[in-house]
């Protein structure tokens, strides 16, 4: 259950996916495959369907891989976005290839007469478009105007988002992204006052596999703790999958959403007699295609362990050697060590 006030803004869709209004945080990835090669690309996109990847970003450097577009999304079955950069010729073909979805900059993409004819192709098409200002990239004037600040970050979005509003285009969503978290909060907070678009979370270049993940929870944790957020992307150095983990995990932690299991482990102390940190992560493991929301715990010794794993759907607790398996707060039998995960898994996935 969550406690978090959401954040009321207007609801856009993005394909089959709703963003914003009441509709749940979706979660998204970028591949990091080259596009031109549609095989390669799809694959990817399908590995990050399987582990819940609700809409994907791929590149389009070239008009080679704005033309692969159609092929890729005819493959998959999650919304399509493409990244555009300056060139506005690739946003319109994407749009013929029939992407979900737009992430340009139309202040980057040329005249005035070349943001009206992507956005009237987008308009055709009911196709959003995402404004994503980054703090690695603002525009001279602003930074000379207001240095590299919270305050930079909003400015920049706004003056985009009134190039779309000039056009009367409210297709809008706006990521206001920096490696740093505070910074990047104070943004949202900024932007929130301003303008009613939804808004698409996370914490750029945030770094590593496992201190990129404390980076994007603090950050992340941050920002939903206020409301502030209705997509969002978990960036790290590692592959895209290991990012729908780390975001469905900070949504879960928070009550937002619920898919897959919560696993509860204690830490280990003198009083464990099993093998505790081989057991969970092997639990972790074997349970990691399990989609329905379940809370596994695997407890460590007699001390707190009955009590916590009876308070979960399902769970081990280990004593010396030997485990008690529990289901749903009732104890099914006492096995060795060496079998607990294994009837573990067996009846979570009977259960299921």
């Amino acid at each position: 259950m969550s406690f978090w006030p959401r954040r009321q803004c207007r609801k856009i869709d993005l394909g089959k996916v709703a963003i914003g209004g009441r509709a749940p945080i979706s979660v998204q990835s970028m591949t990091n495959t080259d596009t031109r090669d549609v095989a390669a690309t799809v694959a990817q996109i399908q590995r990050l369907e399987r582990v819940g990847c609700e809409l994907v970003r791929v590149a389009v450097p070239d008009e080679i891989a704005a033309n692969k577009l159609a092929l890729i999304k005819k493959e998959i079955g999650i919304p399509l976005i493409a990244d555009i950069h300056f060139n506005h010729r690739l946003a319109l073909i994407a749009v013929e290839q029939g992407v979900d979805g737009l992430r340009l900059n139309p202040g980057n993409i040329g005249s005035a007469a070349r943001v009206r004819e992507v956005v009237a192709a987008c308009r055709d098409r009911a196709i959003p478009i995402r404004i994503g200002v980054n703090g690695g990239s603002l525009e001279k004037e602003v930074v000379e105007k207001y240095g590299y600040t919270p305050e930079a970050l909003v400015q920049s979005a706004l003056g985009h988002v009134r190039l779309l509003e000039d056009e009367k285009f409210a297709l809008i969503k706006i990521s206001l992204k920096s490696s740093d978290v505070m910074a990047t909060l104070a943004a949202y907070r900024l932007l929130a006052k301003e303008v009613d678009y939804p808004f698409h979370v996370g914490i750029t270049e945030a770094g590593t596999a496992l201190r990129g993940s404390i980076k994007s929870a603090v950050g992340l944790g941050l920002l939903l703790g206020e409301g502030l957020g209705d997509t969002l992307r978990v960036s790290l150095t590692a592959a895209p999958e290991d990012e729908i983990f780390v975001a469905f995990e900070i949504l879960k932690s928070l009550g937002l959403r619920q898919r897959g299991i919560e696993l509860i482990s204690c830490p280990t102390c003198g009083r464990t007699e099993v093998a505790l940190i081989q057991l969970a992560n092997e639990v972790e493991k074997a349970l990691a295609h399990i989609q329905e929301p379940l809370k596994i715990a695997v407890m460590g010794c007699v001390v707190n362990g009955p009590g916590e794993a009876r308070h979960a759907d399902f769970g081990i607790a280990g004593g010396k050697g030997v485990g008690l398996l529990f289901r749903q707060g009732e104890v099914l039998g006492k096995l060795p060590e060496s079998e607990l995960v294994q009837a573990l898994v067996d009846e979570v996935e009977n259960f299921v």
